[in-house]
Formats: structure tokens, sequence, C-alpha cells
């Protein structure tokens, strides 16, 4: 479990990540000492991951998202590790997902506009080993995005 201090430390990092050590222990009431410890001590229990660059892929030119629902061939042994492994490898693939059910993949796909996804799709997604299955869902809006936890 954690203390209360920590769940104040994560709380401001999550709110503002670009906060220098300094800014953070003045917000949580703590020196920068003891807030870098506790810092340390969430990064070596795993509860602090680590930090990334989040970045806008609009803004790159990517204007068109696509959620690929894949039903794969059981029958294969290696189905599911080689298709995820074929993945992968597809730089345009943002996110993979598994899941017990109807859907056993899915693919959070990004291009540039229409022909350059009608050829991803083409090119590289239908060649993916093992696919019973696709269903493609055109992404409209992103009506709630938030990677902060209630902590």
């Amino acid at each position: 479990m954690l203390e209360a201090t920590d769940r104040r430390i994560l709380r401001h990092l999550q709110a503002d990540p670009t906060l220098t050590s300094a800014e953070l222990a003045d917000r949580c009431g703590l020196t920068v000492r003891t807030c870098n410890r506790r810092i340390e001590k969430m990064q070596a229990t795993g509860v602090i991951e680590g930090q990334e660059a989040v970045i806008d892929w609009a803004a790159l030119g990517y204007s068109i998202e696509v959620s690929l629902r894949f039903t794969l061939d059981k029958t294969q042994s290696r189905a599911f590790d080689e298709f995820l492994a074929a993945a992968r490898e597809v730089p345009e693939v943002l996110e993979i997902q598994t899941f017990l059910g109807r859907v056993d993949v899915r693919l959070s796909v990004i291009a540039r506009d229409l022909p350059h996804y009608q050829q991803l799709y083409r090119d590289r997604i239908l060649t993916l080993p093992h696919i019973a299955d696709i269903e493609a869902l055109m992404h409209i809006a992103r009506v709630k995005s938030d990677e902060a936890l209630p902590v």
C-alpha cells in the first residue's frame, strides 16, 4: 500500500510531469532529498514504471485511426505468437491488445490518410499470419483519454 505522501507525489507527477525535483518537493511539503528517495522507492517497486514523451501523431500528419479486431485461426498451435510477432513489426501499429472471447487481438493502427490506410491494410495487415476474421472500426472521436490514475 502507498502512504498518503506517496499518493500526493503521484498526483502532482501525473498533473505535471515536467516539475523539477525542487518544485515537486515544495508542492508535496517535503525536502528534495525525501521526495527523491520516495520516487526512487516507487520506481524500484514498479509503482512508477518510467516517464515518456507523449507525441500527438495527428500533429505529425496522421489523420486516420482504425481499431482492427482479429479472430485468429487457433487450429495452429503458434497462431498467437506468430501473429503478435508479425504485428509488432508494423510501425503504424500503436497498440496491441489480446482478449479472451470472440475477439482474440485488437490492433490500434494509424495512417496519414485513407489511401495510406488502404495500402497499409493490403500490404501489411492482410499479410499477418493466422487471420480467420477481421473487423475494422474507423475512429471518429476520442471522448476520453486519461492516463492519470485516481491516487
